[in-house]
């Protein structure tokens, strides 16, 4: 029995997801039909048979460029005001401020849709994707494609308010950020190029503020991929098992029962690589001071995900915003002379 295409999608009906009503010993479901052929049969039993069809567009896109979840553009914006911070002695701009939160809710969003439409083999496979727009059928791969370059436009205008040299900056940022989702199919450390494609705002916020990356910078650049790569190990162990049965990889997958310790030897070198910033930047006590603050959230989060029960693993990922919202506190009050 195969559902009628979704209106949503497109009058072309090779561009709509297939679906199939499978039986199982949980009874009926349905599964969407990958290119590469049925959905894994434990993912399919997780599936629910009824798949939300009509979906508002509007609802649809704000899902597709996770407007509905901001944690992602705390993550990015943090770091990248930090560096702002320390490129200006505590003083940037308020137009520069403007230009790198717009330009980081636009780059977030574009690469939300950039790693949807990669991930379409993965995601109907994962019980936490598979209603994402894409692969659900509310929105079609081409309508992603057109949102994608339009962002990426949207953010190159903004960045061409800066210099020649941010542009080139950006425009690394973008390839980065485009090759990432097709990295989970290759590697182990797919994070880790996420990592690098969450620092680039770092330097490029140097050379928007006139200034040459220094050890500053680049000891900001380590810590933040260093970050990255501990939070969203945490996020990749909330789908492993999904994942693994679907052929994706992850750092959660390489690590395996060695995850949650290898996490922490992360957050340790974070916080020995923010000191040494600190050191190198001249902060005072108040920023080592904040540096405490984020050595107990990062002890309460891997005690919270220490049974690595789903839920809790992405409560902790989810818990790094308030991280990087004392990083930023914490450097905003050691640049202060009081």
């Amino acid at each position: 029995m195969t559902l009628p295409p979704n209106p949503l999608v497109g009058s072309k009906a090779s561009s709509a997801p297939r679906y199939q009503v499978q039986q199982t010993p949980a009874g009926p479901v349905v599964v969407r039909l990958n290119d590469i052929g049925a959905v894994p049969a434990r993912a399919a039993q997780q599936l629910s048979a009824a798949m939300p069809v009509n979906v508002p567009a509007w609802r649809a896109f704000v899902a597709l460029l996770r407007l509905d979840r901001p944690v992602g553009i705390y993550l990015l914006l943090w770091p990248t005001i930090c560096a702002l911070l320390l490129a200006n002695n505590g003083t940037p701009s308020a137009r520069l401020v403007l230009i790198f939160t717009l330009g980081t809710l636009l780059m977030r969003s574009a690469g939300c849709v950039v790693n949807d439409y990669a991930d379409q083999w993965l995601d109907g496979a994962v019980k936490r994707t598979s209603l994402r727009p894409l692969v659900s059928g509310a929105l079609s791969p081409r309508t992603a494609i057109i949102s994608f370059v339009l962002l990426l436009l949207l953010a190159l205008a903004l960045v061409s308010l800066t210099n020649q040299t941010t542009m080139i900056y950006a425009l690394v940022a973008a390839c980065i950020a485009i090759v990432y989702p097709f990295c989970k199919r290759h590697t182990y450390m797919p994070q880790a190029v996420l990592g690098l494609a969450f620092s680039m705002g770092i330097p490029m916020a140097y050379t928007a503020s006139g200034q040459t990356p220094d050890a500053v910078c680049w000891l900001l650049f380590c810590a933040n991929w260093t970050w990255t790569m501990a939070y969203d190990t945490l996020y990749a162990m909330v789908d492993r098992e999904d994942d693994e049965q679907a052929g994706a990889k992850s750092t959660a997958i390489l690590f395996g029962d060695l995850d949650l310790m290898a996490v922490s030897i992360m957050f340790v070198m974070l916080l020995v690589i923010l000191a040494a910033m600190g050191r190198a930047s001249s902060l005072n006590g108040y920023f080592y001071l904040g540096l405490g603050l984020i050595a107990l959230q990062f002890a309460a989060q891997i005690f919270y995900a220490r049974g690595r029960e789903p839920e809790r693993c992405f409560g902790a990922f989810s818990a790094n915003q308030w991280v990087g919202l004392t990083l930023f506190l914490s450097v905003l009050a050691g640049l202060q002379a009081f």
